[in-house]
């Protein structure tokens, strides 16, 4: 059984004068050996993005790249021509597959827009490009895990194409949210606001948690706090 604290103020940096970004996992000039991902999960990037600016058209491939917006709204285009505004509360999700081109852009000319940048190793490469968004309001995740992206698209959810469910949770003080971990699977906590215990082990805003050989995701609430759990299968399958 472990639980391993991944505490925010040991991620990458990166501070342009437009981006604020801190990497959980090894990340474009970020490298460190023992932080390159947990299982199918690559990339948590948080990033804060300054009005009237944003990410230019680049290119991605085989990977599964979920979108979670904290505050303001993302402009989204893309090379298979979706065009859309990803605001507070809604999930994206962008399969890159064999090959896609899209920019990011915060169009607002007064606020920055908060958001966390996802990446997953998708089941097998070659897949093609696609994209699907949702909105998820703040009581369909008070005080419950509210599924947000998973392989079969339940309960509502974006679809990715890895073993993977993705919950998010809006707990309120002194809340305990369990949820049961099947044998095999593990568990990464990342702590989005707010300040908990995760089986037992204090983690807050922008500290990760991860759980390998545990029974079960255990959460108690010190305070009003936002967490996204990631349920991972064995990988690579």
């Amino acid at each position: 059984m472990s639980v391993i604290l991944r505490p925010a103020r040991q991620r990458g940096h990166a501070r342009l004068s437009w981006l604020d970004s801190w990497h959980s996992f090894s990340f474009a000039d970020y490298y460190d050996p023992r932080h390159m991902g947990f299982r199918a999960l690559r990339v948590i990037n948080e990033d804060i993005i300054s009005p009237g600016t944003g990410f230019g058209t680049h290119g991605h491939r085989d990977m599964e790249i979920v979108t979670y917006v904290t505050s303001g709204s993302l402009e989204h285009r893309d090379s298979t021509g979706e065009h859309a505004m990803i605001c507070q509360g809604e999930v994206q999700r962008m399969s890159a597959g064999t090959g896609i081109r899209h920019s990011e852009f915060n169009s607002s000319d007064h606020a920055p827009v908060k958001l966390l940048q996802i990446w997953i190793m998708p089941e097998r490469e070659g897949l093609p490009p696609g994209y699907e968004q949702k909105s998820f309001d703040d009581l369909a995740k008070r005080n419950r895990f509210c599924t947000i992206a998973s392989a079969d698209g339940r309960d509502g959810s974006v679809r990715i194409r890895q073993d993977v469910m993705l919950f998010a949770a809006c707990l309120d003080p002194d809340v305990q949210l369990q949820r049961e971990l099947t044998p095999g699977r593990a568990a990464w906590l990342q702590v989005v606001a707010g300040g908990l215990r995760v089986n037992g082990v204090m983690a807050e805003a922008g500290d990760g948690v991860a759980l390998e050989a545990e029974a079960l995701v255990d959460l108690r609430a010190n305070s009003e706090s936002e967490i996204l759990c990631f349920d991972l299968g064995p990988y690579p399958l």
